[in-house]
């Protein structure tokens, strides 16, 4: 039986200072994201990067370096991800946010 549901990738790529509120954004938007019932989210921290800014952060200096990157992936459905997009633009104020059409190739269910 062929799945004929689009996918998509939603990535959000921040600073793991970056906060909202009194939380870290990374921790805020998994919160969220569990709210509005996505299906998953996984959340990475990076060993070495950096943004506009030019600085680059590195895990070798961690007692110098708080700010490693973050990369925030979102797999769903493309109605979920549209759904919840301007959430999730609203809470990320610096930071870059990618969207991509993706194919499944398999999915278990739970």
């Amino acid at each position: 039986m062929e799945d004929n549901t689009k996918y998509q990738l939603l990535k959000i790529y921040i600073s793991e200072d970056t906060r909202y509120k009194s939380h870290n954004l990374y921790n805020a938007l998994v919160f969220k994201l569990k709210e509005l019932e996505i299906v998953g989210v996984t959340v990475t921290r990076g060993i070495a990067g950096y943004g506009q800014n030019k600085v680059i952060y590195t895990a070798r200096f961690v007692e110098m370096s708080s700010s490693l990157p973050i990369i925030i992936e979102v797999v769903d459905t493309k109605d979920n991800i549209d759904r919840v997009i301007p959430e999730i633009k609203e809470m990320v104020k610096e930071g870059l946010i990618t969207v991509e059409d993706i194919n499944v190739i398999h999915r278990t269910n739970k």
